[in-house]
């Protein structure tokens, strides 16, 4: 980019984005449990007309705030009720939070900082995977970090410290009705290390506390208020009593180890999570203001939900923007120096990638010779999920050898110290690889894991029925059979429609490893696919 007008790098960056951000967003369904949930809600929004109450199934929905749900609304209201309307906020945020980057990394280093900032976190896994989902925690931690970044500049700044603030409380303030009160809380905490590590000696003026309370307050009353005032406070209660849960006991089995989250960081965030780890000494934290705050929000976000007992994959994603910072830090110091990582980090670059390359190349493989390695899989729904006729091209494996030779040609890049240009490769290959993927292989692996189900429910749509799942819960029903508003009592009692007087035909779906339905006689076996058996139940008269 050495021949290009630095003036224009944000049109360029931006170009980048909604090229492989956003196509074939459609592409695959949604995947439960998240992505149809979320989609749901918002769907139901339109349905109803109620814009400030959260639902599923019609039902009060209390585990997330609608910011979210009315951006998807926005989109379905555009694109229709479908898979890339759910999904554009995110591909559309994207684009922002990588422009957000280079604007910061620009201001606070120079011109080629906000670069490799953006470089970095564009071409790392998971960072790019989430601006093609449904999920809420890209739009939630683009307003926690900036959130946390004018709280810095209000904090330490003499400029302007009221507007500061004042963007700050408002930015926090759309975290909380994003997702929850958890986006204050890893401010506050983030601003308490800070001010212990300067050992007090840093404290905010009065006014510019007040601004930014009144900016908050405004903001998050715009839905917490007006739900207490329209309908009271039960559902702010429940919302809250779910809050806690989260925090004290594993919600939806979603227990797993201590080092779970630094785990997923890790691997998850490659390869920026490896180039990052030059910046975990004391001269990173001490010598620049904006990486000590980087450094503290990293840590606050592992530690925090490390503690948290229920894990889930997406919770530590906040960590994912500080640590591309730590990454482009790094990679920075090392160009105004020798050029030159260490070997050590070099083969630990080159290991981790081929891994990764070698599973993205196994997993087609794994499923168009399906018949080798089927009595070695001990999971009966698993294997029908694999037996499912899928069209295979047989060609797919090509795009895991792809990033193989990626990672190999961008390590003896670095071993010849082109530090620059083989971040550029890093990024640009990685970033193509997670496009080819996510279009010809994700969308035939859901069709495995779940198209069955999903199909049979599409097809139902429109029909005077009831559709329920057994053995198993599952979000698809409400949205793919675009649950009707209606009989809201008798669609919640799962065992009245399994085994009440029906007053309509019901549909029941169950996994092929349930041993239950198939000794009613009352039940119709419409068919079994995929690893899921299909009934029909017809009413008594």
């Amino acid at each position: 980019m050495k021949n290009i007008d630095e003036k224009y790098y944000p049109y360029l960056i931006a170009l980048a984005g909604l090229l492989f951000f956003l196509p074939f967003l459609g592409k695959t369904h949604l995947f439960d449990w998240d992505e149809i949930n979320f989609a749901e809600s918002a769907r139901e929004m339109l349905v109803t007309g109620d814009y400030f109450r959260v639902r599923v199934g019609f039902l009060p929905f209390w585990e997330k705030p609608p910011f979210f749900f009315w951006l998807q609304a926005a989109s379905m209201k555009l694109f229709g009720v479908n898979e890339f309307a759910a999904r554009f906020p995110n591909a559309m945020f994207g684009v922002i939070t990588l422009l957000t980057l280079y604007f910061i990394g620009k201001k606070e280093r120079n011109n080629r900082f906000g670069l490799i900032w953006v470089l970095l976190f564009f071409g790392s896994i998971l960072p790019h995977m989430y601006f093609k989902s449904g999920i809420i925690d890209p739009v939630f931690n683009y307003f926690i970090f900036t959130a946390i970044y004018f709280l810095m500049q209000a904090l330490h700044k003499q400029d302007h410290k009221l507007r500061n603030s004042a963007i700050s409380g408002v930015l926090i303030g759309f975290a909380v009705i994003t997702k929850g009160p958890v986006g204050f809380l890893l401010l506050l905490l983030t601003f308490l290390v800070i001010i212990v590590i300067q050992r007090f000696k840093t404290w905010p003026r009065l006014k510019d506390v007040l601004v930014f309370a009144l900016a908050t307050f405004v903001v998050t009353f715009a839905w917490y208020g007006a739900e207490l005032i329209e309908h009271g406070p039960w559902f702010l209660i429940e919302f809250i009593k779910y809050q806690i849960d989260l925090f004290s006991r594993p919600v939806a089995g979603h227990e797993q180890p201590l080092y779970y989250h630094f785990l997923v960081v890790f691997l998850g965030c490659f390869p920026m999570s490896v180039l990052a780890l030059g910046s975990f000494n004391k001269r990173t934290i001490n010598n620049d203001l904006l990486a000590k705050w980087m450094m503290v929000l990293f840590w606050v976000v592992m530690i925090l939900f490390t503690i948290v007992t229920t894990k889930i994959i997406h919770y530590s994603s906040m960590a994912y923007l500080p640590l591309s910072f730590l990454a482009a830090e790094y990679i920075d110091q090392r160009l105004a120096s020798s050029n030159r990582i260490p070997r050590a980090m070099v083969w630990l670059y080159c290991f981790i990638g081929v891994v990764f390359g070698i599973l993205l190349t196994a997993l087609p493989l794994v499923v168009y010779f399906v018949d080798i390695v089927k009595p070695y899989i001990d999971d009966p729904f698993a294997v029908a999920g694999l037996m499912r006729q899928v069209s295979w091209s047989g060609y797919e494996f090509l795009i895991g050898i792809l990033f193989i030779v990626v990672v190999v040609v961008t390590t003896f890049q670095l071993f010849k110290d082109k530090l620059l240009r083989s971040l550029k490769v890093m990024s640009m290959g990685a970033g193509l690889t997670l496009l080819l993927y996510s279009t010809f292989v994700l969308p035939k692996i859901e069709q495995h894991t779940q198209g069955a189900l999903i199909d049979f429910l599409a097809s139902k749509q429109g029909e005077d029925v009831y559709v329920t799942t057994s053995g198993f819960y599952s979000y698809a029903p409400f949205f793919y059979f675009r649950q009707p508003n209606d009989n809201l009592e008798k669609r919640e009692d799962e065992q009245w429609l399994i085994t009440g007087n029906i007053d309509k035909p019901v549909y029941i779906i169950s996994k092929i490893t349930d041993t239950y339905l198939p000794t009613r006689p009352d039940l119709e076996l419409l068919k079994e696919e995929g690893g899921f058996r299909f009934y029909l139940r017809k009413p008594f008269n």
